[in-house]
């Protein structure tokens, strides 16, 4: 009977054992999802998100070494342009997020990875800077169901990444003129205690924003003047970091020019702002030397503005329009206003 009771324990820690693996059974892809045509799955994996912009920013870490002054902050970044994919995967059960790594690792070498930098062991600094830097995890709204833990707790997906066990690679792939950055990350799924590792597939690829899609007309900034004694330039374009107008920004300054022509007594300021990402004094740099390109062209051929009526300021990221934690808001906050005197 002793033997039968300890047989019958056996069996019942099996089954239970087995229910709790089961629970995590691979879900099936998020409809839609797929893997980059770049970076395939570590096989058996399940595609849990993703989130595909045809064209976003990515603020992306230029390498692995900390602000000093700032330990939650990476001392340099990289805020890229482009398609930008992210995607995050679970792998099966049993696999280690060595194992995993190590076979990104090779892939990406063997299809000829250019490293920019990597972190291997306690990279907890790194997760958390990257954290408060790109706000990866807050994007995770768009991974779907959850992970369990062999106990029965359950953790949702839009915390999929964890510091746990966290490796952590960027580089480019491609041809030369073609490269994508590529930023992965592999960590125990949510915490130590599910067992399982996700790994976050971020590609960037350069790709030029479609123009053409915003009309401006001197009658809508004068508007927008009348209303709130400003207007956001939305037809101005700059290079990520770089302070020449693209050829593109042509409608916009013509607008601009036909409504100081119109309007001969208007004299206003041109005003740069940036998103926070970056040192405040590099951001106020970049805000003024904008804001300067855009009155140097206004007062050039074939305008001809007199300069005495446009004064160019910048305000770094002293003014925002929205939150700075996540692209969207960004991308609103790094703007060109035209503002009455």
């Amino acid at each position: 009977m002793k033997t039968s009771a300890r047989l019958a324990a056996a069996l019942l820690a099996l089954v239970v054992q087995a229910g709790a693996f089961a629970a995590d059974a691979p879900a099936v892809d998020l409809p839609g999802a797929a893997d980059h045509p770049l970076i395939k799955r570590f096989a058996g994996s399940w595609l849990a998100g993703q989130r595909v912009s045809n064209w976003d920013s990515a603020v992306l870490p230029a390498g692995a070494e900390l602000s000093k002054a700032d330990k939650r902050q990476f001392k340099d970044i990289l805020t890229l342009e482009g398609k930008v994919t992210q995607t995050v995967y679970i792998a099966p059960r049993g696999k280690a997020s060595l194992e995993v790594w190590r076979n990104y690792e090779q892939a990406l070498n063997a299809a000829g990875f250019k490293k920019r930098f990597a972190c291997e062991r306690d990279c907890a600094d790194l997760y958390f800077a990257w954290l408060k830097t790109s706000a990866p995890s807050k994007a995770f709204v768009w991974a779907k169901g959850s992970v369990e833990t062999p106990t029965g707790s359950r953790y949702d997906l839009t915390s999929a990444l964890s510091p746990d066990d966290g490796r952590m690679l960027v580089g480019t792939l491609g041809k030369p003129g073609q490269e994508a950055t590529v930023l992965i990350y592999n960590s125990l799924a949510a915490n130590a205690t599910t067992g399982l590792v996700a790994t976050y597939v971020q590609v960037v690829e350069p790709k030029a924003m479609e123009t053409g899609q915003v009309t401006v007309d001197p009658a809508a900034l004068q508007a927008g003047l009348a209303a709130e004694g400003r207007v956001t330039l939305t037809g101005l374009f700059f290079d990520t970091g770089k302070t020449e107008l693209k050829p593109e920004s042509k409608a916009q300054l013509d607008a601009m020019a036909e409504l100081l022509k119109n309007q001969p007594s208007l004299k206003a300021y041109i005003v740069g702002h940036t998103d926070n990402v970056g040192s405040f004094d590099a951001n106020e740099k970049l805000s003024l030397a904008r804001a300067q390109a855009v009155v140097a062209a206004l007062t050039a051929a074939p305008y001809k503005v007199d300069a005495k009526r446009l004064v160019p300021k910048g305000l770094a990221n002293l003014a925002p329009v929205a939150g700075n934690g996540d692209n969207a808001g960004r991308a609103r906050n790094r703007r060109v206003e035209l503002v009455a005197q």
